[in-house]
């Protein structure tokens, strides 16, 4: 299968480069950076993105949506990437907003999908409860009573988790932390009695939060899906937001690569280029070899989930085990090629280094994804 752009989709990828590096380059991270936004990102970009028809870019057209295909999406996510975009792109759409999608509860979907098309409405999805990626190892506890739960926990690193209007919490409502099965998911809204949100900010200068939910009450209505199979929609949820982060850190090593080899080219030592020294050849072409095994993995990825595959679980995992190594590769590689200033603030290059490793942890890093690939495969 040839894994070219077709002329739509060459189109889409010209109109977003230009649009993010006009409205969005890394100084604007940097500005959200420096000031301590409270927000963490532009909701007035994000409201530009949505009329665009991103922010429900696969999202169907009965809520306001695009509907088109993760190809597409991966277009914008990749030259989000490429200038380090701060946006709720992976909590509010390949997070939230998948979740409701899969859960086809109507009810649900009506009253939020169409504001998450908009640009209006921001989710989040609690349920990382340690310093590893472990979907299943959910301590939280969801309680039934007269009217409906009552959901008593901790959880940490919720993308966006701070300003997010509605957060879909993941909650155990039978069985014991690490089984598949007695998971349940709940639409809790922010202002809830009893949920506290305190913000984290990211080495790269990301959004996210820990929240504390101390008997946090909702009736039987707030639950996604069905009672205690919350796996069965966590699982392919996390599979397409897994896939969506590859493509935007494939903008990102790209853009880094690029950036090392136009300063490999540039820069003198000797009163030559250094880009002309064997050794530093041989490493750029290890990087160049490593971007183009990456872009060919995230295409075939997204292909998959348009074309509603089974072995999208399995791409997903080679997807993000080889964009965590390439990441962390390109990354080194291209801070150690500019020397010194490096490792400076000054320096952009820097910054792309911080977004890699951000990212190369996000729903588990290259071991765990080798290991989960394994076990899909049987082993």
């Amino acid at each position: 299968m040839s894994l070219a752009l077709s002329e739509e989709q060459e189109l889409l990828r010209n109109t977003a480069r230009e649009f993010v590096t006009e409205h969005a380059p890394v100084k604007e991270l940097r500005k959200l950076r420096d000031s301590n936004d409270p927000v963490g990102f532009s909701r007035d970009l994000w409201k530009q993105m949505a009329e665009l028809g991103w922010a429900g870019i696969v999202l169907p057209e009965e809520f306001g949506g695009a509907d088109l295909g993760y190809a597409e999406l991966g277009i914008v996510l990749e030259e989000c990437g490429r200038t380090l975009v701060a946006t709720p792109f992976v909590s509010t759409l390949l997070l939230g907003a998948n979740v409701l999608l899969l859960a086809r509860n109507g009810t649900q979907q009506k009253e939020v999908l169409a504001s998450v098309c908009k640009g209006e409405t921001i989710l989040a999805l609690a349920l990382q409860e340690s310093a590893h990626h472990a979907p299943y190892q959910v301590a939280t506890r969801a309680e039934a009573t007269r009217d409906g739960y009552k959901l008593t926990g901790t959880k940490t690193f919720v993308q966006d988790g701070h300003v997010a209007d509605q957060i879909v919490v993941v909650a155990r409502s039978a069985g014991k932390p690490g089984e598949r099965d007695g998971i349940t998911l709940f639409l809790v809204p922010k202002n809830a009695r009893g949920l506290k949100v305190t913000r984290t900010i990211m080495v790269d200068g990301r959004n996210s939060a820990q929240l504390a939910l101390d008997g946090v009450e909702v009736d039987k209505s707030a639950v996604v899906g069905q009672l205690g199979r919350g796996a069965d929609l966590l699982d392919p949820v996390l599979d397409r937001a897994t896939i969506g982060l590859c493509a935007e850190m494939l903008g990102t090593i790209g853009e880094a690569f690029d950036r090392t080899v136009s300063y490999l080219k540039t820069r003198k030592q000797f009163g030559v280029p250094i880009g002309s020294f064997q050794a530093l050849k041989h490493r750029a072409a290890n990087m160049f070899t490593e971007v183009e095994l990456s872009r060919s993995i995230v295409l075939e990825a997204l292909r998959a989930i348009d074309e509603k595959r089974p072995d999208v679980p399995q791409l997903a995992s080679i997807a993000k085990a080889r964009l965590s190594d390439t990441a962390f590769l390109v990354g080194n590689e291209a801070v150690q090629m500019f020397g010194g200033i490096g490792v400076t603030d000054e320096e952009e290059i820097g910054l792309f280094l911080k977004r890699a490793r951000v990212a190369e942890l996000s729903f588990g890093d290259a071991a765990y994804h080798r290991a989960r690939f394994a076990t899909l495969s049987g082993f």
